[in-house]
């Protein structure tokens, strides 16, 4: 699904030549690409899959808005916009965030059905959460949540 849009997405940038997006796309088809080279040489002949292809949007986010902050600090303001231009160009393919209150609701539910009690279960936790919630949460934020409740 993501992959399809992901194509058409391309397509209709070319058709109304919209740089960035085109540029943007094809840096996220190249990056799937090379994801699924590597899940084929461990067996996986699919490659990734829905929620491993969210997880890798939420990456390429991260790291856009790792660049943004020491662009904004040396002064590079154009670069700076530029990644956020990119980053709204990848959010159009993730689906929408579960943040706030909404995330730490999620997170108890989760917590309770995994019957986990202490700081040990946290691997477990965060594992759960990563394969219920791909591409919905940021996962560092959770963590920290996640410590809270189980601390």
């Amino acid at each position: 699904m993501i992959r399809d849009q992901l194509s058409e997405a391309l397509k209709t940038a070319m058709k109304a030549r919209e740089e960035r997006v085109i540029l943007t796309v094809r840096l996220i088809l190249a990056a799937l690409k090379d994801r699924d080279i590597a899940e084929r040489g461990k067996g996986n002949p699919d490659g990734l899959g829905e929620p491993e292809i969210l997880l890798l949007l939420n990456t390429m986010i991260r790291q856009r808005r790792e660049s943004i902050a020491q662009y904004e600090s040396g002064g590079r303001i154009d670069l700076a916009e530029r990644e956020g231009e990119e980053i709204a160009v990848i959010n159009r393919f993730l689906p929408p965030q579960i943040e706030g209150d909404d995330m730490v609701a999620a997170i108890q539910t989760l917590v309770g059905e995994e019957n986990a009690k202490t700081i040990k279960d946290m691997g477990r936790t965060m594992s759960a959460l990563k394969t219920k919630y791909a591409g919905r949460m940021d996962f560092a934020k959770a963590s920290g949540v996640v410590k809270e409740l189980l601390a």
